[in-house]
């Protein structure tokens, strides 16, 4: 959301430092210190591993550059239980507003017995400063912060099911072929890391970044960005139930495959467009609404909405997610509330940011990698992503862990930050 020059530093060759052990949580996590040792054993062990297959990689060196190519390994390929109902890369129709209705919502079958416990990851906002884009490298990420997270969230035991990515992975804010290119070699950068050897499945979710062209200070979705997102990220987008063209939200352009649900193991998850094209800075409330009332009547043990511009905005932030429309904003909480969501989590603002307007949790987790909002200092100026364990007791707990930012820029080398857990959030529906 940033485009400035604080806390900036010449472009660097983004090497990527080996992974360090992840230390133990801090006193002010205490509650939770049990859990994060345990934690940083496993990232410890399993960190190694990863050095030691990034050295072989760079023939000898402990760090690499970052691949200009290459196609993503879809761990659901080779596991029937992680079956993707949207492997298809077909782009999305450019339909106008007369178009057929929205088909009414379906929820797929679980492919895990419910009370199963789980996990799952979500971060987002990795994207460099538009000053800081280097021809070397074509994903415009901050590789630093991204493979560091992908090492560590690889090595969380057990592993998480999911790896939801909310959005600004790459700069974008151009044309359809270009944003092609950059998330081509982002998801180069995921094949290389060790998150599909772990069996973690990705979700990535469109970010304005992706979806949006910006004109001066105007920023609107296009078409061939919807249509670059499906191509390049169809064999990772978990579902294509959601509205198409027309219908009761009016959508100018399919968003089967941009906004959808699916349902794993007794949960809910609604992955959110928050930029569809006509529609910027708003969700298909309507589509949303009946699909949360239907996962809710269909005995769904836990529900969670991911998008990428969140419902309620962190309050140092210059922009207000999905308040800019509040009575369509209040109708998709109150959905949400009704039928007992846990928890939205979204990024869009960079930090991490909670909030609980009503029964239903907001976290923002938008500290991946990219420069910080203005004012976010001290112990809340960290990156790292957001870790969801779903226990098979029914309580869910969120952990947010994080690495101080470098002292030299939000570019710089980080392998002297420790990872801790830095909050504890309980989500549990009461």
């Amino acid at each position: 959301m940033l485009d400035d020059n604080r806390m900036r530093r010449p472009r660097s060759p983004f090497l990527v430092p080996a992974p360090r052990p992840v230390a133990n949580a801090s006193a002010a996590a205490a509650a939770a210190t049990a859990s994060a040792t345990a934690v940083a054993v496993a990232f410890a062990a399993v960190a190694a591993v990863a050095v030691a297959s990034t050295t072989v990689a760079g023939c000898g060196s402990s760090s690499a550059p970052e691949p200009s190519s290459g196609s993503p390994t879809d761990p659901a390929a080779s596991d029937p239980a992680n079956a993707n109902p949207g492997a298809s890369p077909a782009a999305p129709a450019t339909s106008s507003p007369s178009a057929a209705p929205t088909t009414p919502p379906t929820t797929t079958p679980p492919t895990t017995p419910p009370g199963t416990s789980f996990s799952f990851v979500v971060v987002g906002c990795n994207r460099v400063e538009k000053a800081d884009i280097d021809p070397a490298v074509p994903s415009t990420a901050n590789v630093e912060q991204l493979t560091r997270t992908f090492a560590e969230v690889a090595a969380l035991k057990p592993p998480p099911k999911y790896f939801f990515f909310a959005g600004d992975m790459v700069y974008g804010f151009t044309d359809g072929p270009t944003l092609a290119t950059q998330l081509q070699a982002w998801l180069a950068l995921y094949a290389a890391s060790p998150l599909p050897g772990a069996g973690v499945t990705l979700v990535p979710i469109q970010g304005n970044h992706e979806s949006q062209a910006k004109s001066g200070k105007t920023k609107l979705a296009y078409v061939e960005a919807e249509t670059s997102w499906v191509t390049v990220m169809g064999p990772h987008i978990q579902g294509s139930n959601g509205p198409k063209a027309g219908g009761p939200d009016a959508l100018a352009t399919d968003q089967s495959k941009l906004t959808y649900s699916f349902d794993y193991a007794g949960t809910h998850f609604v992955v959110l467009n928050t930029d569809p094209v006509g529609q910027d800075w708003r969700v298909p409330t309507a589509w949303a609404a009946a699909d949360l009332a239907a996962a809710h009547a269909a005995g769904a043990k836990h529900i969670f909405a991911i998008g990428h511009k969140p419902a309620y905005p962190s309050p140092v932030s210059a922009e207000g997610g999905l308040s800019m429309y509040p009575a369509l904003r209040d109708t998709f909480w109150t959905a949400m509330e009704t039928n007992h969501a846990e928890a939205m989590l979204a990024a869009h603002n960079h930090l991490w940011f909670k909030t609980r307007p009503t029964k239903t949790w907001q976290i923002v987790a938008g500290n991946g990698g990219s420069l910080l909002e203005t004012g976010v200092t001290g112990a809340d100026a960290y990156y790292g992503f957001t870790h969801v364990t779903v226990d098979a007791n029914g309580t869910v707990t969120a952990k947010s862990y994080g690495r101080d930012v470098p002292a030299d820029g939000y570019l710089g080398a980080s392998a002297t930050y420790p990872t801790t857990v830095r909050d504890t959030v309980d989500l549990t529906w009461k």
